[in-house]
């Protein structure tokens, strides 16, 4: 299972936003919206 794959399963377990997973690791939604997408891995 890839990281992106792996991210948006356990967000969606735990029921929380892209918002809450960057607000809980102190960065922008749009890192974690381009994790989840493949685009980035860092």
């Amino acid at each position: 299972m890839s990281f992106k794959d792996k991210l948006q399963q356990v967000r969606r377990e735990k029921k929380l936003s892209q918002e809450d997973v960057a607000v809980a690791l102190n960065i922008s939604r749009q890192a974690v919206a381009k994790w989840e997408s493949g685009v980035s891995h860092s």
